[in-house]
């Protein structure tokens, strides 16, 4: 029984494939071709009618010449439908591929854009820095000089203190001297009144024409006291200036530091800078390094202040002392010029 949609023409297909495959065209072979559907029979019986069609062995030449002609349109059929659905195929592709270009070529353009506005801002921040490390640079150029102006003045200011050191010493090696002398003159007075109350009066001029000597060498180290006293006042004078020199120094440096620390933020938003503002940062550092060295100075100044009011005030000591004892001095004199 035939199976419903078995045509001749369908089994004349197949059997004239296997014709030009070089195969016999048998009922089985026929069924494979067909996909194994329909009757053996009505096959047969078809084979038989084509067969009886096609008149012996001429009518097979016919119909292996058909089944040739017809399995090439076949064919041209498949390759013009292949040959379309590959065309259509790299046509979509094409198309894609310049979709995808021209979106890569839009955002190539945009990044273009974005990049030049980061490399303008860039630009501008680099210049702010070089125009800010040339400003750092003027200002260590200006602490510098002021640095070696306090160091000429520190020099300055210890030679002058050693001069004073010596005219203390030279100072109080009078006044030994001269304190000295007055204990042996009053012990000679004592053992003489003691020995003699008779030589008084040889002994009385004796002493006043060492007393005119005494207050004569006490003049003249007043006058020096004196001139000691102007320099010191000088010398304190001196070092109140450069207190105030090195204040500003110190406030000139504060600032220097407040506008390194503005400077950091700007090189943390400004990552790729780094590599090019790193001599501003080694320049900034050594001016740090510098204002650490004045700060130093200063202190170290104030420290030689303290000492030089420290011997101005031993020096004011010294002469109250010689004061005193040239009132005690007097008083034993008047005491001796007094009538027995």
């Amino acid at each position: 029984m035939a199976r419903t949609g078995l045509y001749k023409s369908e089994v004349k297909k197949a059997r004239d494939a296997l014709i030009a495959q070089g195969k016999h065209p048998s009922v089985d072979a026929v069924r494979i071709a067909l996909g194994n559907t329909g009757s053996k029979t009505t096959i047969h019986k078809y084979l038989r009618e084509l067969d009886t069609e096609d008149g012996g062995a001429a009518g097979r030449k016919a119909s292996i010449s058909e089944a040739l002609q017809d399995l090439v349109e076949r064919l041209a059929a498949q390759l013009q439908e292949e040959a379309n659905a590959g065309i259509d195929a790299a046509r979509a592709e094409h198309a894609e591929q310049e979709r995808r270009h021209t979106e890569h070529l839009a955002a190539a353009h945009r990044d273009a854009e974005k990049l030049g506005g980061h490399v303008q801002r860039v630009e501008t921040a680099l210049q702010q820095e070089r125009d800010a490390l040339g400003r750092a640079r003027e200002t260590l150029q200006q602490e510098t000089i002021a640095r070696h102006t306090a160091e000429q003045q520190v020099a300055d200011l210890k030679e002058r203190l050693a001069e004073n050191e010596a005219h203390r010493r030279s100072l109080e090696e009078k006044h030994q001297h001269a304190r000295e002398a007055l204990d042996h003159y009053r012990q000679a007075v004592k053992d003489q009144r003691d020995q003699d109350q008779r030589r008084h009066e040889q002994q009385l001029q004796q002493l006043q024409a060492e007393l005119r000597q005494v207050q004569q060498t006490l003049v003249v180290k007043q006058e020096e006291v004196t001139r000691l006293n102007q320099e010191g006042a000088r010398l304190v004078a001196e070092l109140s200036h450069t207190r105030q020199t090195l204040q500003q120094a110190q406030e000139f440096g504060r600032r220097q530091t407040q506008k390194l620390e503005a400077l950091q933020p700007i090189e943390q938003r400004n990552g790729v800078l780094a590599a090019q503002i790193a001599d501003k940062d080694s320049h900034a550092r050594a001016l740090q390094e510098q204002l650490t060295a004045a700060l130093a100075q200063a202190g170290d100044l104030s420290t030689q202040m303290r000492e030089l009011e420290l011997a101005l005030a031993q020096s004011q000591a010294k002469y109250e002392a010689q004061q005193g004892i040239v009132a005690d001095l007097r008083t034993y004199l008047m005491a001796c010029e007094r009538p027995t």
